[in-house]
């Protein structure tokens, strides 16, 4: 039986990576667990398709998915032991660039392909195009690490105005007024962001920007844009970051820092919390992003929602591939691997591995009619 794996270092073209499941992701949640095992590959054996399939599929980028990929991996292998998936978290942007340079099979990425990147993806998919899948819908922690407070709320402008070095002391009166009978400590923020290229920080920026009335003056980037502040490299880098210095506040996928403390965040009149439900609700009113391909589904997310039960600062990731690839068994492994994904199987183990958000039947209706694109 041939082994799939996730590991952190880049994939060469024609290297297989030798990281065992175990090694990806010692300390995130579900990661090698049997819940997320049990849960995908009960599913998956249902799927005649993945039965068939059988080679090599690597792919690179997000590591806010590491922990679901890692449980769809123990999935798919479960019906389809001839086939070995790899799957680097090495970043959104990087997973992207070796897509389009054709070292790996597909990528995962927290933002969808710019016009660009689909331009040039077209010599990369034999003709065809690049497509964007959603399969992986997660809320964004906004998590900190201050002793004694439990119960944290802030609105759009303050958590922009921290993150942009403009409010310095957790005791400042912005946040002492939406945090009443709350003892805040006189101790500086230390705010943490991503050093590398990254979808989360594309969707984090994209909130601060829409949701924070102007108090946010830089756009939506995939590469930190502000100045000040402690970087670090990937998911686990932020978390790490901020666990290890009391008085940090970051940003990272909810799966990956549950054991942090986690901001509640001003909708309207309420305060809603981090939540695959409340993720779920913010999904509700997002719409279609506009010139994109046929085949593609990316989507555009309402940051300032009207429903005060939906949780707006999510992350919608997807898995990128080909309408068309050279080798026959490239395009089956890629089809077969993003159709158990977002199988209804598929979206429960990365629900319990993970904390993410399953798709509607609505959307895996529009996505199996995508994947028939693949050849």
């Amino acid at each position: 039986m041939k082994r799939s794996t996730l590991g952190r270092a880049a994939i060469p073209a024609a290297i297989v990576l030798s990281l065992g499941l175990s090694s990806c992701a010692a300390n995130e949640p579900g990661a090698g667990g049997s819940d997320a095992s049990t849960g995908a590959s009960s599913g998956a054996s249902s799927s005649s398709s993945a039965a068939a399939l059988s080679g090599t599929l690597n792919g690179a980028g997000s590591s806010a998915q590491q922990a679901a990929q890692q449980a769809w991996i123990a999935g798919i292998t479960s019906s389809s032991p001839d086939l070995q998936v790899n799957y680097d978290p090495q970043g959104s942007g990087a997973g992207r660039t070796q897509f389009l340079s054709g070292a790996v099979q597909f990528a995962g990425s927290d933002a969808y392909l710019k016009s660009d990147e689909l331009t040039k993806a077209q010599s990369r998919c034999n003709g065809g195009t690049a497509i964007d899948i959603p399969d992986y819908v997660s809320p964004i922690a906004i998590a900190y690490n201050l002793q004694g407070v439990e119960d944290l709320k802030l609105s759009p402008a303050v958590i922009a105005q921290i993150f942009d070095g403009k409010i310095t002391k957790w005791n400042d009166q912005a946040i002492a007024s939406l945090n009443s009978g709350v003892t805040l400590p006189d101790t500086a923020i230390n705010t943490v962001h991503r050093a590398d290229e990254s979808g989360t920080t594309q969707n984090f920026t994209d909130y601060l920007s829409k949701a924070s009335g102007g108090a946010w003056s830089y756009p939506a980037a995939q590469k930190w844009p502000a100045s000040g502040g402690e970087a670090a490299q990937g998911t686990s880098g932020v978390v790490a970051a901020i666990k290890a210095t009391a008085g940090s506040i970051g940003y990272a996928d909810e799966s990956q820092a549950k054991d942090l403390g986690h901001v509640n965040v001003q909708v309207g009149s309420s305060f809603v919390a981090p939540s695959a439900e409340a993720a779920a609700a913010a999904l509700d009113e997002a719409t279609p992003a506009s010139g994109r391909p046929s085949g593609d589904i990316a989507l555009d997310i309402n940051r300032t929602p009207t429903s005060t039960s939906a949780y707006p600062v999510i992350l919608v990731s997807y898995l990128i591939g080909c309408t068309s690839y050279q080798n026959a068994a490239d395009a089956a492994n890629v089809k077969g691997y993003f159709d158990y994904v977002t199988s209804e199987a598929g979206q429960q183990a990365a629900a319990k591995a993970a904390g993410s958000a399953p798709i509607s039947s609505s959307l895996r209706e529009q996505i199996t009619k995508s994947l028939e694109l693949i050849k």
